[in-house]
């Protein structure tokens, strides 16, 4: 049986209703989407007003991460039936949706949560995507908190 895999690195919106679709089979009984949505207001210790964010990505090295991700969801997860990466570029407002893994399987209980976890993580682990946060103070560029280690 064919196991739909996207990935995509996309200037556009994407909407989950059309994606959805794409990833089911007709065993699919569960889905679990995780979707990042770009927030206008960030409350903590650095609490701040977001106008937009700038997303930039090497794509063809993001497009291949994004692809090994796939790969090691369905290692780790060999139940799942489809999956679905994407991840904005471009000028992104606030309330739109960023970032986008979905994962589908015949069941709950097959550890589709725990794939769709996994997957947002690796996303931010290896994924070679910049983001500059705009906002009334001006701009300024996200650092990420993980270091590769060789052979990432």
């Amino acid at each position: 049986m064919d196991h739909p895999t996207i990935i995509s690195l996309t200037d556009a919106d994407f909407h989950l209703d059309s994606i959805l679709p794409q990833i089911t089979l007709p065993t699919t009984g569960a889905s679990v989407l995780f979707t990042g949505i770009v927030r206008e207001q960030t409350i903590n210790e650095n609490a701040r007003e977001t106008v937009y964010l700038q997303y930039e990505a090497y794509q063809p090295m993001a497009e291949t991460k994004m692809r090994q991700i796939a790969d090691e969801i369905r290692q780790k997860w060999p139940t799942i039936e489809g999956i679905a990466i994407i991840q904005r570029t471009g000028r992104v407002f606030p309330g739109t949706p960023s970032t986008l893994i979905a994962c589908t399987a015949s069941h709950r209980n097959t550890g589709i949560f725990e794939a769709a976890r996994y997957g947002i993580d690796r996303l931010k682990e290896i994924v070679p995507v910049w983001k500059k946060e705009t906002g009334p103070r001006g701009e300024e560029w996200v650092e990420g908190q993980y270091i590769p280690k060789p052979g990432e």
